[in-house]
Protein backbone atom coordinates (compact mmCIF):
# COMPACT_ATOMS: atom_id res chain seq x y z
CA UNK A 1 0.00 0.00 0.00
CA UNK A 2 1.31 3.41 -0.96
CA UNK A 3 1.99 5.71 1.98
CA UNK A 4 -0.14 8.82 2.31
CA UNK A 5 1.62 11.98 1.06
CA UNK A 6 3.37 14.01 3.71
CA UNK A 7 1.88 17.39 4.69
CA UNK A 8 4.76 19.23 3.02
CA UNK A 9 4.13 17.37 -0.25
CA UNK A 10 0.42 18.22 -0.09
CA UNK A 11 1.28 21.86 0.55
CA UNK A 12 3.62 22.01 -2.45
CA UNK A 13 1.03 20.40 -4.69
CA UNK A 14 -1.59 22.90 -3.60
CA UNK A 15 0.81 25.80 -4.13
CA UNK A 16 1.42 24.55 -7.67
CA UNK A 17 -2.30 24.20 -8.40
CA UNK A 18 -3.09 27.65 -7.05
CA UNK A 19 -0.28 29.33 -8.97
CA UNK A 20 -1.34 27.59 -12.19
CA UNK A 21 -4.88 28.91 -11.80
CA UNK A 22 -3.63 32.47 -11.38
CA UNK A 23 -1.03 32.11 -14.14
CA UNK A 24 -3.56 30.78 -16.64
CA UNK A 25 -6.64 32.83 -15.75
CA UNK A 26 -5.26 36.03 -14.24
CA UNK A 27 -6.49 37.72 -11.05
CA UNK A 28 -8.81 35.49 -9.01
CA UNK A 29 -10.40 36.05 -5.63
CA UNK A 30 -9.56 33.84 -2.69
CA UNK A 31 -13.19 32.72 -2.69
CA UNK A 32 -13.00 31.57 -6.30
CA UNK A 33 -9.73 29.75 -5.65
CA UNK A 34 -11.21 28.02 -2.62
CA UNK A 35 -14.17 26.86 -4.69
CA UNK A 36 -12.02 25.65 -7.59
CA UNK A 37 -9.57 23.78 -5.38
CA UNK A 38 -12.07 22.41 -2.90
CA UNK A 39 -10.19 23.94 0.04
CA UNK A 40 -11.32 26.09 2.94
CA UNK A 41 -10.48 29.77 3.07
CA UNK A 42 -7.94 29.44 5.86
CA UNK A 43 -5.93 26.98 3.73
CA UNK A 44 -6.14 29.35 0.74
CA UNK A 45 -4.94 32.17 3.00
CA UNK A 46 -1.91 30.10 4.06
CA UNK A 47 -1.09 29.21 0.45
CA UNK A 48 -1.39 32.76 -0.85
CA UNK A 49 0.73 33.99 2.05
CA UNK A 50 3.52 31.63 0.95
CA UNK A 51 3.26 32.77 -2.68
CA UNK A 52 3.26 36.44 -1.67
CA UNK A 53 6.38 35.85 0.41
CA UNK A 54 8.01 34.20 -2.59
CA UNK A 55 7.27 37.27 -4.70
CA UNK A 56 5.09 35.32 -7.14
CA UNK A 57 1.69 36.89 -6.44
CA UNK A 58 0.21 39.93 -4.75
CA UNK A 59 -3.17 40.46 -3.08
CA UNK A 60 -5.44 43.44 -3.51
CA UNK A 61 -8.91 44.50 -2.54
CA UNK A 62 -11.42 43.99 -5.34
CA UNK A 63 -13.44 46.78 -6.91
CA UNK A 64 -17.04 47.42 -6.07
CA UNK A 65 -18.84 44.09 -5.72
CA UNK A 66 -22.33 45.29 -4.73
CA UNK A 67 -22.40 42.59 -2.08
CA UNK A 68 -22.67 42.93 1.66
CA UNK A 69 -19.94 41.59 3.89
CA UNK A 70 -16.17 41.57 3.82
CA UNK A 71 -14.84 41.27 0.25
CA UNK A 72 -12.50 38.43 -0.69
CA UNK A 73 -9.01 39.58 -1.61
CA UNK A 74 -7.96 39.16 -5.23
CA UNK A 75 -4.78 37.19 -5.97
CA UNK A 76 -2.78 38.57 -8.91
CA UNK A 77 0.32 37.19 -10.66
CA UNK A 78 3.41 39.38 -10.29
CA UNK A 79 3.77 39.80 -14.06
CA UNK A 80 6.18 42.74 -13.91
CA UNK A 81 8.42 41.12 -11.32
CA UNK A 82 8.63 37.48 -12.43
CA UNK A 83 9.18 36.78 -16.12
CA UNK A 84 10.77 34.42 -18.61
CA UNK A 85 12.67 34.94 -21.83
CA UNK A 86 10.87 33.32 -24.77
CA UNK A 87 12.64 32.77 -28.09
CA UNK A 88 11.28 31.54 -31.42
CA UNK A 89 13.57 30.21 -34.15
CA UNK A 90 11.70 29.87 -37.44
CA UNK A 91 13.12 29.20 -40.87
CA UNK A 92 12.42 32.79 -41.92
CA UNK A 93 12.63 34.87 -38.73
CA UNK A 94 13.88 35.13 -35.16
CA UNK A 95 11.67 36.41 -32.34
CA UNK A 96 12.48 37.25 -28.74
CA UNK A 97 9.99 38.17 -26.04
CA UNK A 98 9.75 38.80 -22.34
CA UNK A 99 6.64 37.17 -20.89
CA UNK A 100 5.52 37.83 -17.35
CA UNK A 101 3.88 35.38 -14.98
CA UNK A 102 0.26 35.28 -16.06
CA UNK A 103 1.14 35.31 -19.75
CA UNK A 104 1.59 39.08 -20.15
CA UNK A 105 3.95 39.95 -23.02
CA UNK A 106 6.22 42.63 -21.55
CA UNK A 107 8.34 43.19 -24.65
CA UNK A 108 8.97 41.71 -28.08
CA UNK A 109 11.56 41.98 -30.85
CA UNK A 110 11.67 40.34 -34.27
CA UNK A 111 14.28 40.05 -37.01
CA UNK A 112 14.08 38.41 -40.44
CA UNK A 113 16.44 35.58 -41.28
CA UNK A 114 19.68 36.97 -42.68
CA UNK A 115 21.24 35.96 -45.96
CA UNK A 116 23.53 32.95 -46.17
CA UNK A 117 23.79 29.91 -43.93
CA UNK A 118 21.71 29.59 -40.77
CA UNK A 119 24.75 29.20 -38.55
CA UNK A 120 24.00 28.14 -34.94
CA UNK A 121 26.59 30.51 -33.47
CA UNK A 122 25.16 33.44 -35.44
CA UNK A 123 21.60 32.57 -34.48
CA UNK A 124 22.53 32.30 -30.80
CA UNK A 125 24.38 35.60 -31.03
CA UNK A 126 21.45 37.38 -32.69
CA UNK A 127 18.97 36.04 -30.13
CA UNK A 128 21.26 37.05 -27.26
CA UNK A 129 21.54 40.59 -28.60
CA UNK A 130 17.75 40.83 -28.97
CA UNK A 131 17.23 39.43 -25.46
CA UNK A 132 19.67 41.84 -23.83
CA UNK A 133 17.99 44.76 -25.55
CA UNK A 134 14.63 43.72 -24.14
CA UNK A 135 15.93 42.93 -20.66
CA UNK A 136 17.52 46.37 -20.37
CA UNK A 137 14.04 47.83 -19.96
CA UNK A 138 12.61 45.53 -17.27
CA UNK A 139 11.45 46.97 -13.96
CA UNK A 140 14.02 47.23 -11.13
CA UNK A 141 14.03 44.02 -9.10
CA UNK A 142 12.40 41.95 -11.85
CA UNK A 143 13.83 38.48 -12.25
CA UNK A 144 14.09 36.10 -15.18
CA UNK A 145 13.23 32.59 -13.97
CA UNK A 146 13.74 30.64 -17.18
CA UNK A 147 14.35 30.61 -20.92
CA UNK A 148 12.15 28.76 -23.41
CA UNK A 149 12.90 28.26 -27.08
CA UNK A 150 10.50 27.21 -29.83
CA UNK A 151 12.46 25.62 -32.68
CA UNK A 152 11.38 24.70 -36.21
CA UNK A 153 12.58 21.11 -36.20
CA UNK A 154 13.05 17.93 -34.21
CA UNK A 155 14.27 18.58 -30.67
CA UNK A 156 15.45 16.21 -27.95
CA UNK A 157 14.03 18.08 -24.98
CA UNK A 158 16.01 16.15 -22.36
CA UNK A 159 19.23 17.95 -23.31
CA UNK A 160 17.93 20.68 -25.65
CA UNK A 161 19.69 19.24 -28.70
CA UNK A 162 18.28 20.01 -32.14
CA UNK A 163 18.36 16.61 -33.81
CA UNK A 164 17.21 17.73 -37.24
CA UNK A 165 16.12 21.03 -38.76
CA UNK A 166 15.63 20.25 -42.47
CA UNK A 167 14.73 23.77 -43.52
CA UNK A 168 17.77 25.38 -41.91
CA UNK A 169 20.32 22.60 -42.31
CA UNK A 170 20.96 21.70 -38.66
CA UNK A 171 21.74 18.20 -37.37
CA UNK A 172 22.55 17.34 -33.74
CA UNK A 173 23.19 20.93 -32.62
CA UNK A 174 23.41 21.41 -28.81
CA UNK A 175 21.44 24.62 -29.11
CA UNK A 176 20.29 24.84 -25.50
CA UNK A 177 23.87 24.63 -24.25
CA UNK A 178 25.03 27.17 -26.82
CA UNK A 179 22.31 29.64 -25.83
CA UNK A 180 22.91 29.10 -22.14
CA UNK A 181 26.57 30.03 -22.57
CA UNK A 182 25.74 33.11 -24.64
CA UNK A 183 22.93 34.40 -22.43
CA UNK A 184 24.73 33.62 -19.14
CA UNK A 185 21.58 34.14 -17.06
CA UNK A 186 22.09 31.28 -14.64
CA UNK A 187 18.67 29.78 -15.43
CA UNK A 188 17.49 26.70 -17.30
CA UNK A 189 17.28 26.96 -21.11
CA UNK A 190 14.59 24.61 -22.43
CA UNK A 191 14.09 23.94 -26.15
CA UNK A 192 11.00 22.40 -27.74
CA UNK A 193 9.47 21.85 -31.16
CA UNK A 194 7.57 24.95 -32.26
CA UNK A 195 4.37 23.16 -33.34
CA UNK A 196 4.19 21.22 -30.06
CA UNK A 197 4.56 24.45 -28.12
CA UNK A 198 2.01 26.19 -30.33
CA UNK A 199 -0.47 23.42 -29.59
CA UNK A 200 0.06 23.81 -25.84
CA UNK A 201 -0.29 27.59 -26.09
CA UNK A 202 -3.57 27.37 -28.00
CA UNK A 203 -4.89 24.79 -25.53
CA UNK A 204 -3.93 26.99 -22.54
CA UNK A 205 -4.58 30.49 -23.83
CA UNK A 206 -5.99 30.37 -27.34
CA UNK A 207 -8.87 29.18 -29.47
CA UNK A 208 -8.61 25.60 -28.15
CA UNK A 209 -8.77 26.50 -24.45
CA UNK A 210 -10.01 23.46 -22.57
CA UNK A 211 -10.19 21.25 -25.70
CA UNK A 212 -8.65 17.85 -24.79
CA UNK A 213 -8.25 16.47 -28.34
CA UNK A 214 -6.78 18.80 -30.92
CA UNK A 215 -4.34 19.13 -33.79
CA UNK A 216 -2.32 22.32 -34.20
CA UNK A 217 -0.79 22.79 -37.65
CA UNK A 218 1.96 25.39 -37.81
CA UNK A 219 3.35 26.76 -41.05
CA UNK A 220 6.40 28.81 -41.89
CA UNK A 221 8.66 27.46 -44.63
CA UNK A 222 7.81 24.00 -43.32
CA UNK A 223 4.72 22.53 -41.68
CA UNK A 224 4.73 20.98 -38.23
CA UNK A 225 2.02 19.51 -36.08
CA UNK A 226 1.31 19.46 -32.38
CA UNK A 227 -1.05 16.64 -31.37
CA UNK A 228 -2.89 16.69 -28.05
CA UNK A 229 -5.04 13.68 -27.22
CA UNK A 230 -6.86 13.23 -23.94
CA UNK A 231 -5.22 16.43 -22.72
CA UNK A 232 -1.70 15.09 -23.25
CA UNK A 233 0.82 16.06 -25.91
CA UNK A 234 1.83 13.04 -28.01
CA UNK A 235 5.60 12.76 -28.04
CA UNK A 236 6.37 9.30 -29.35
CA UNK A 237 9.28 6.99 -28.55
CA UNK A 238 11.93 9.65 -29.06
CA UNK A 239 9.72 12.69 -28.55
CA UNK A 240 9.63 13.51 -32.25
CA UNK A 241 6.01 12.81 -33.20
CA UNK A 242 4.03 15.48 -35.02
CA UNK A 243 6.25 15.82 -38.09
CA UNK A 244 3.10 15.92 -40.21
CA UNK A 245 4.78 18.13 -42.80
CA UNK A 246 6.66 15.06 -44.01
CA UNK A 247 3.54 12.99 -44.58
CA UNK A 248 3.47 12.09 -48.29
CA UNK A 249 0.34 13.46 -49.96
CA UNK A 250 1.55 13.52 -53.57
CA UNK A 251 3.99 10.68 -54.38
CA UNK A 252 6.62 11.91 -56.82
CA UNK A 253 5.55 15.53 -56.33
CA UNK A 254 7.57 18.60 -55.37
CA UNK A 255 10.98 18.03 -53.79
CA UNK A 256 11.11 18.53 -50.02
CA UNK A 257 14.06 19.68 -47.91
CA UNK A 258 13.93 16.34 -46.08
CA UNK A 259 14.93 14.50 -49.29
CA UNK A 260 11.52 13.05 -50.12
CA UNK A 261 9.00 14.22 -52.71
CA UNK A 262 5.38 15.18 -52.33
CA UNK A 263 5.48 15.88 -48.58
CA UNK A 264 2.64 17.96 -47.19
CA UNK A 265 4.92 20.93 -46.58
CA UNK A 266 6.36 20.68 -50.09
CA UNK A 267 2.86 20.82 -51.61
CA UNK A 268 0.99 23.04 -49.15
CA UNK A 269 3.67 25.13 -47.46
CA UNK A 270 4.90 28.65 -47.93
CA UNK A 271 7.39 27.84 -50.69
CA UNK A 272 4.78 25.93 -52.67
CA UNK A 273 2.40 28.90 -52.48
CA UNK A 274 5.08 31.37 -53.58
CA UNK A 275 6.07 29.17 -56.54
CA UNK A 276 2.49 28.53 -57.61
CA UNK A 277 1.75 32.26 -57.52
CA UNK A 278 4.79 32.98 -59.72
CA UNK A 279 6.42 35.19 -57.10
CA UNK A 280 10.13 35.73 -56.57
CA UNK A 281 9.82 37.38 -53.13
CA UNK A 282 11.89 35.95 -50.28
CA UNK A 283 9.88 33.62 -48.03
CA UNK A 284 8.12 35.00 -45.00
CA UNK A 285 4.74 36.00 -43.67
CA UNK A 286 4.80 39.22 -45.70
CA UNK A 287 4.76 37.45 -49.08
CA UNK A 288 2.01 35.06 -47.95
CA UNK A 289 -0.08 38.06 -46.84
CA UNK A 290 0.61 39.73 -50.18
CA UNK A 291 -0.58 36.68 -52.13
CA UNK A 292 -3.72 36.42 -50.03
CA UNK A 293 -4.45 40.12 -50.54
CA UNK A 294 -3.81 39.89 -54.28
CA UNK A 295 -6.23 36.97 -54.55
CA UNK A 296 -8.87 38.96 -52.67
CA UNK A 297 -8.46 41.73 -55.27
CA UNK A 298 -8.94 39.38 -58.21
CA UNK A 299 -5.38 38.33 -59.08
CA UNK A 300 -5.94 35.08 -60.98
CA UNK A 301 -2.47 33.63 -60.37
CA UNK A 302 -2.72 34.27 -56.63
CA UNK A 303 -6.23 32.84 -56.48
CA UNK A 304 -5.26 29.70 -58.38
CA UNK A 305 -2.17 29.24 -56.18
CA UNK A 306 -4.28 29.38 -53.02
CA UNK A 307 -6.78 26.96 -54.57
CA UNK A 308 -4.00 24.49 -55.40
CA UNK A 309 -2.25 24.76 -52.03
CA UNK A 310 -5.56 24.62 -50.18
CA UNK A 311 -6.45 21.39 -51.94
CA UNK A 312 -3.20 19.73 -50.84
CA UNK A 313 -3.67 21.10 -47.33
CA UNK A 314 -7.11 19.52 -47.35
CA UNK A 315 -5.59 16.12 -48.19
CA UNK A 316 -3.33 16.42 -45.16
CA UNK A 317 -6.14 17.53 -42.87
CA UNK A 318 -8.38 14.68 -44.04
CA UNK A 319 -5.63 12.13 -43.34
CA UNK A 320 -4.95 13.54 -39.88
CA UNK A 321 -8.62 13.78 -38.94
CA UNK A 322 -9.14 10.17 -40.01
CA UNK A 323 -6.19 9.03 -37.89
CA UNK A 324 -6.62 11.09 -34.72
CA UNK A 325 -10.33 11.98 -34.56
CA UNK A 326 -9.71 15.42 -33.02
CA UNK A 327 -12.37 17.80 -31.76
CA UNK A 328 -10.54 20.72 -33.36
CA UNK A 329 -7.87 21.48 -35.95
CA UNK A 330 -6.10 24.82 -35.45
CA UNK A 331 -4.12 26.53 -38.23
CA UNK A 332 -1.23 28.69 -37.06
CA UNK A 333 1.76 30.55 -38.47
CA UNK A 334 1.37 31.32 -42.18
CA UNK A 335 -1.15 28.48 -42.42
CA UNK A 336 -3.55 30.80 -40.62
CA UNK A 337 -3.75 33.13 -43.63
CA UNK A 338 -3.54 30.30 -46.16
CA UNK A 339 -6.46 28.49 -44.54
CA UNK A 340 -8.62 31.61 -44.32
CA UNK A 341 -8.11 32.20 -48.04
CA UNK A 342 -8.60 28.55 -49.07
CA UNK A 343 -11.08 27.26 -46.51
CA UNK A 344 -13.47 26.12 -49.24
CA UNK A 345 -10.85 23.80 -50.74
CA UNK A 346 -9.76 22.43 -47.36
CA UNK A 347 -13.33 21.77 -46.25
CA UNK A 348 -14.27 20.25 -49.60
CA UNK A 349 -11.34 17.83 -49.46
CA UNK A 350 -12.17 16.93 -45.86
CA UNK A 351 -15.80 16.31 -46.85
CA UNK A 352 -14.67 14.06 -49.71
CA UNK A 353 -11.86 12.13 -48.02
CA UNK A 354 -12.65 12.37 -44.33
CA UNK A 355 -14.56 9.51 -42.74
CA UNK A 356 -18.02 10.73 -41.86
CA UNK A 357 -17.93 9.50 -38.29
CA UNK A 358 -14.85 11.62 -37.52
CA UNK A 359 -15.28 14.60 -39.84
CA UNK A 360 -18.79 15.55 -38.68
CA UNK A 361 -17.73 16.69 -35.23
CA UNK A 362 -14.41 18.36 -36.02
CA UNK A 363 -14.06 22.14 -35.89
CA UNK A 364 -11.54 23.91 -38.14
CA UNK A 365 -10.24 27.09 -36.53
CA UNK A 366 -7.42 29.62 -36.88
CA UNK A 367 -4.99 30.45 -34.10
CA UNK A 368 -6.24 33.05 -31.63
CA UNK A 369 -2.62 33.83 -30.75
CA UNK A 370 -1.75 34.42 -34.42
CA UNK A 371 1.97 34.88 -35.02
CA UNK A 372 2.87 34.56 -31.34
CA UNK A 373 1.44 31.10 -30.60
CA UNK A 374 4.86 29.44 -30.65
CA UNK A 375 6.44 32.28 -28.67
CA UNK A 376 3.77 31.99 -25.97
CA UNK A 377 4.31 28.22 -26.02
CA UNK A 378 8.04 28.77 -25.45
CA UNK A 379 7.21 30.96 -22.46
CA UNK A 380 4.97 28.25 -21.01
CA UNK A 381 7.83 25.76 -21.42
CA UNK A 382 10.14 28.11 -19.50
CA UNK A 383 7.58 28.59 -16.71
CA UNK A 384 7.00 24.85 -16.23
CA UNK A 385 9.53 24.22 -13.39
CA UNK A 386 8.22 27.22 -11.44
CA UNK A 387 4.60 26.17 -11.92
CA UNK A 388 5.37 22.58 -10.92
CA UNK A 389 7.07 23.64 -7.68
CA UNK A 390 6.63 27.36 -6.96
CA UNK A 391 9.05 27.46 -4.04
CA UNK A 392 11.86 25.66 -5.86
CA UNK A 393 12.71 28.75 -7.92
CA UNK A 394 11.98 31.38 -5.33
CA UNK A 395 12.93 34.72 -6.90
CA UNK A 396 15.43 36.78 -5.01
CA UNK A 397 14.11 39.70 -3.07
Amino acid sequence: MRAAPAPDEIRRRNLAVLLRHVHRDGPLSRAVLAERMGLNRSTILALTTDLVAAGLVSEQLPGQTGRAGRPSLVVRPESERVYVLALDVSADRLVAGLVGLGGTVLGRAEAPRGDGAFDPEQVAGALTEMARGLMASVAPGAECVGVGVAFCGMVRESDAVVRYGPNIGWTDVPFGELLSERLDLGVRVAVGNNANLGALAERERGVAAGVPDLLYLHGDIGIGGGIIMGGNLLGGQGGYSGEVGHMIVNPGGRACACGSRGCLEAEAGELALIAAAGRTDPPGAAVVDAIVEAAAHGDVAARDALHQVGDWLGYGVANLVNIFNPAMVVFGGVLRGIYLASAAQVRSRLATDGLRAVRDGVRLRTSALAGDATLIGAAELAFTPLLDDPLSLRPSG
